[in-house]
């Protein structure tokens, strides 16, 4: 999607333990309890794969891979792969001088070697590489495969493990640099890959994974553009980007109530395109992911965009997605001065927004009206992926789950095994009443124990004074099934039942 404006530089069960429980979340009042809800896990009912992949976020070459702390954060967190050079940067990018074309901005530590050595490795990331198909070196024509061949060769000799090399970043939509004879065009893309970029990768690294860009039914790019490209070009996997809303169009009911409902018909889509076009089994990575297409507001900083976060993570997982990057994990900062919506109707306390989920060091370039924020602080779409990395844990596998009762319209659960039991990732989507949820197992009646994870709107309510505190943890003994858990207002809950 267009995002010109981009910066470019730098449970209680009933009983005995159900007053403990309620206890270990909130204590909400008689008249804050106003819904309830059952949810039933059904161990039978074996779904989708699971991997830890989907836990990534994107960096970019703006950015100071150097700067201390980074890769330590990162993996503390929970992400496990990561994106670069970064976005629409990507077609405009070119290794060996480490520079873009256009005067673009490039850190001048953001080299590909220091990328590797000060993040991707301390960290233990995978890496997914975006090459660049829309300019060549000399910045008047399109991208050259011999140069996408010899970055392939380079990390092949250096022992620089790469597990996609995807070829261009959205090159289906006009906001994107493409200097080909005709830009923007699934053909000339296909008939690139086919007979350029995808054998000239494959002489340098047999092994190389390479990928195309898919846009899911063509809502933002060129007509017909997956229909082209995914019967045309040679892959092995295919990389799709997605954001919920356009700019100065947040609504934070719809962001958190339905907007994952439709990334999960795109994705149905897109499973559809490629089984049309003979590929059914070809792996989906997510390259891209956020809640604004562009010029990102005081939402961003929000629970209700943590929430929304958890729920992506959740469908992510069963449509049993391969891989995906949020955008972005550090490094794009926006206040008030840049646009973005700092609407009354929108939740929150900040007056600055971003795509980045780890903290900068506030304020910092794009953000000189925002409050000082140690670097590395974990801004609230970072609590989601630190309780999504709970249950996002490769060889366990999604379960049904059905919900129930009156408040089951404010409910959204995901279920699956989990180290031998089943654990469930729950969310309360009212804001200001808590919700009474009865889970049960189907066929399990006890437990060894229980264990309580959570990040709610109290939490994040303590941002207004600049105080960003984390998710809650609670480990429990022996409990009996069904019990009952309060799930306190705007929030998402990991339940671990072992």
């Amino acid at each position: 999607m267009n995002r010109s404006c981009r910066r470019d530089i730098p449970v209680t069960r009933r009983g005995a333990t159900s007053v403990a429980l309620l206890a270990m979340l909130a204590t909400p009042t008689a008249a804050q309890v106003r819904q309830q809800a059952t949810v039933v896990i059904n161990p039978a009912q074996v779904g989708a794969s699971l991997t830890n992949q989907i836990l990534g976020a994107n960096m970019g070459n703006w950015f100071d891979p150097t700067l201390s702390g980074l890769a330590s954060t990162l993996a503390a967190t929970g992400f496990t792969t990561t994106r670069w050079p970064g976005g629409s940067n990507s077609d405009l990018f070119h290794i060996a001088t480490n520079s873009n074309c256009f005067g673009a901005y490039v850190n001048p530590n953001a080299t590909f070697d220091n990328f590797i050595s000060s993040l991707v490795r301390p960290a233990g990331l995978t890496l997914a590489i975006t090459l660049n198909y829309g300019t060549n070196k000399t910045c008047n024509g399109g991208g050259d495969p011999s140069e996408a061949a010899a970055w392939v060769s380079y990390a092949k000799t250096k022992g620089y493990a790469v597990s996609h090399w995807t070829i261009g970043n959205e090159v289906y939509g006009t906001w994107e640099k493409d200097l080909h004879a005709s830009p923007n065009d699934p053909t000339t893309y296909a008939n690139a890959v086919a007979k350029g970029f995808y054998p000239a990768i494959k002489a340098a690294d047999p092994n190389a994974q390479v990928g195309v860009v898919v846009d899911a039914g063509d809502p933002w790019g060129v007509a017909n553009w997956d229909q082209i490209v995914l019967s045309q070009a040679p892959y092995d996997f295919v990389e799709y980007h997605w954001y919920a809303q356009g700019a100065g169009y947040e609504n934070d009911s719809w962001l958190i109530s339905s907007a994952p409902a439709v990334l999960a018909q795109n994705l149905a889509t897109l499973r559809q395109e490629l089984s049309t076009a003979g590929k059914s089994n070809t792996p989906i990575m997510l390259g891209e992911l956020g809640s604004v297409n562009q010029n990102p507001g005081k939402q961003s900083m929000s629970i209700t965009q943590a929430l929304f976060a958890g729920e992506v993570l959740g469908e992510l997982m069963k449509a049993g997605v391969s891989t995906a990057d949020w955008w972005i994990a550090h490094g794009d900062c926006r206040d008030a001065s840049s646009g973005g919506s700092y609407s009354s109707s929108l939740y929150g306390w900040q007056n600055f927004g971003g795509y980045q989920i780890i903290s900068d060091g506030l304020p910092e370039y794009g953000c000189p009206n925002a409050p000082s924020i140690v670097r590395n602080t974990l801004l609230p779409t970072a609590q989601a992926f630190k309780l999504a990395r709970i249950v996002a844990l490769n060889g366990e596998h999604m379960l049904g789950s059905t919900l129930g009762g009156s408040g089951a319209a404010n409910l959204r659960a995901y279920a699956m095994t989990h180290k031998g039991g089943t654990a469930v990732m729950l969310f309360n989507l009212n804001e200001s009443s808590s919700l009474q949820a009865t889970i049960s197992v189907t066929g399990v009646t006890s437990t060894s124990g229980v264990s309580l994870s959570y990040y709610d709107r109290a939490a994040y309510d303590q941002s207004k004074h600049n105080v960003w505190k984390g998710a809650t943890t609670t480990v429990l003994g022996a409990t009996s099934l069904p019990f009952t858990v309060t799930l306190t207002p705007w929030s998402m809950t990991v339940l671990q039942i072992r």
